[in-house]
């Protein structure tokens, strides 16, 4: 009897701990629906971190919050070599499109210039080492830019994927 009762301590336990696993991947989804997200207005987005962190899922709020960065070659964009549009995955502007990304070989998808005037805002980082890039249209955090790019305007922009959606052109 001993060891069937050990048995039934050990399956429960297992599945405490699968349950606990399932829930955890829960925690990165948004608690609501993005009403900010259009790829078509371009009204800025004035709301404080409490409201994007109900709308944000909590990696993509890290980054565009809290101007974290994601590791190099974990972004599902860095290898992306289809065209189209990357889009700030915060309010949907419009960003940079596939025609000016380049292999940097940094593992972080890399621009040489952004898709227009209303797309990126750059600010010197709260450290005064690095020029941040930001989405001019809502705030959110999406990389940096160097001067070491290629040609023609010898700028790299470094952005995180984690807060670009891309569009494939149809």
């Amino acid at each position: 009897m001993k060891p069937l009762k050990n048995i039934a301590i050990v399956l429960g336990l297992a599945l405490i701990s699968l349950t606990s696993c399932a829930q955890g991947g829960a925690e990165d989804k948004p608690a609501m629906k993005n009403p900010y997200y259009s790829h078509t207005d371009t009204k800025p987005v004035k709301i404080g971190n409490d409201e994007w962190k109900k709308i944000l899922p909590k990696g993509m709020y890290y980054i565009a919050r809290e101007e974290g960065t994601e590791r190099a070659y974990t972004g599902n964009l860095w290898d992306n070599h289809q065209e189209g549009t990357y889009y700030c995955a915060a309010c949907g502007n419009k960003l940079f499109t596939s025609n000016t990304k380049f292999e940097s070989g940094t593992g972080w998808p890399s621009f040489y210039q952004p898709a227009g005037r209303g797309s990126v805002v750059e600010k010197t980082d709260k450290d005064g080492s690095r020029t941040a890039v930001e989405c001019k249209r809502c705030g959110a955090h999406l990389g940096h830019v160097f001067n070491d790019g290629p040609r023609p305007t010898g700028y790299r922009y470094c952005m995180n994927s984690a807060i670009m959606d891309f569009e494939a052109k149809k």
